[in-house]
């Protein structure tokens, strides 16, 4: 049964064309050295003099400047090809991660945050173009969770090994979190050279370097597209979630509940064994029995995740917490694949470029309105926060949007 599994799985992967392949690659790679430090940037920023507020501030001011070029973006992918934005952003976040590392205040991580969200906000057009372009609809939610389940793979160890090296280099304070940026930026490096040397594009879809008119076409997206204003709302909320998340839980873990850096990787870690078990079994019953139907599953379990993180009462309660957290990725990718069907896909760019415009603008709004919380409320209501915004995506996924597995998307402009 397992070696004809694998047999499939292989006979898959070898049908795709190179650059799927070779993006599965580039993105494990990302992967791996962004593990490093994402569950730890906002302590280290923290470490470095920042309040709550601040920490927040730090992430909305960086936004603003990634949801500037989101549209530009989007149009600059479909019309110079998706190899140029891998290689724009590339540069950007060595240079981010090289900002953090020489950091000696909090205020000086503002231009590495921001170079770093722009890097990001490059990478998240393009590598889902990469599926949405090259992988048929039939296939497209299961060659997404394969590409995220090779990609997510060092994440099992990336929280960990940083860890370790957090504790032998001083413990949970910035001095023992900084050598991970300088060990990142040399990582970054390395896979941008991989990037230049093999990623190319194939052009066979029309989304591939295509001549376009930047405003002109935008408004395309929107005529040619179906439920996307909808969609837009959906995504916005998804992405508030996660820059939310992303930016105090590490903080709650360890202020709230008294974890220490053992304690922050292994929730990390254990979201992640969650992702890997679970990504090929959803993307098949997504391509198979519908995209909303998977969505309607692990939402709710997310939100589990984070009332058992509020109601923790110690390290196994938290490791539990995290394992499940990993349902939150489960339905992003699963998300990725409703994202890619309802546009043409030689609008897709310029989609995901007005999608990263939505997700640039949480980016500003959700740190803030969690810091707020934070220092207002209190801590604990950033999460129900959380709850009730991934509520709210529920109610708009079920009445709103329909189900794309049968949407047949066109081809021309």
């Amino acid at each position: 049964m397992k070696k004809g599994a694998v047999a499939k799985l292989a006979k898959f992967v070898r049908r795709q064309e190179k650059a799927f392949k070779v993006n599965m690659i580039r993105s494990a790679g990302n992967t791996l050295f962004n593990g490093l430090t994402d569950q730890f940037r906002s302590l280290y920023i923290l470490r470095l003099g920042a309040t709550a507020f601040e920490l927040g501030l730090v992430n909305s001011i960086a936004g603003t400047a990634a949801t500037a070029i989101a549209l530009p973006t989007g149009w600059f992918a479909d019309r110079h090809g998706i190899r140029r934005v891998f290689l724009l952003g590339s540069p950007l976040i060595i240079l981010g991660s090289l900002l953090f590392a020489l950091a000696l205040d909090w205020r000086l991580t503002i231009p590495a945050m921001l170079l770093t969200l722009l890097a990001n906000q490059l990478f998240h057009i393009a590598c889902p173009m990469v599926c949405g372009s090259y992988l048929k609809s039939e296939e497209r939610a299961t060659g997404k969770q394969l590409c995220d389940t090779v990609s997510l793979l060092p994440t099992l160890v990336a929280p960990m090994v940083a860890a370790v090296l957090i504790s032998n280099f001083g413990g949970l304070n910035s001095e023992g979190i900084r050598p991970l940026y300088f060990l990142q930026t040399f990582g970054f490096s390395l896979v941008a050279l991989f990037t230049y040397k093999y990623y190319f594009d194939p052009c066979k879809s029309q989304s591939c370097a295509t001549r376009s008119n930047f405003t002109g076409e935008l408004g395309q997206v929107f005529g040619k597209g179906t439920a996307v204003k909808e969609w837009m709302v959906f995504f916005f909320l998804s992405s508030s979630t996660y820059f939310m998340s992303l930016t105090y839980l590490p903080a709650f873990i360890t202020e709230i509940k008294h974890g220490d850096e053992f304690i922050v990787g292994g929730v990390a870690a254990a979201s992640m064994m969650l992702t890997l078990l679970l990504a090929l079994p959803l993307g098949r019953a997504a391509d198979t029995f519908g995209r909303k139907k998977v969505l309607y599953a692990t939402i709710p379990l997310y939100c589990a995740s984070i009332l058992l993180l509020i109601y923790a009462e110690n390290a196994t309660m938290l490791l539990i917490s995290g394992a499940l957290q990993g349902f939150y990725l489960l339905s992003a990718v699963t998300q990725g694949a409703i994202t890619a069907e309802l546009v043409p896909v030689s609008h897709i760019g310029r989609w995901y470029g007005i999608l990263n415009l939505c997700r640039g603008l949480s980016s500003i709004v959700a740190p803030l309105v969690g810091g707020l919380i934070w220092s207002v409320i209190g801590a604990e209501y950033v999460f129900f926060f959380i709850v009730l915004t991934e509520a709210c995506k529920l109610t708009i996924l079920a009445i709103l949007i329909p189900e794309t597995l049968q949407i047949k998307r066109s081809l021309s402009a």
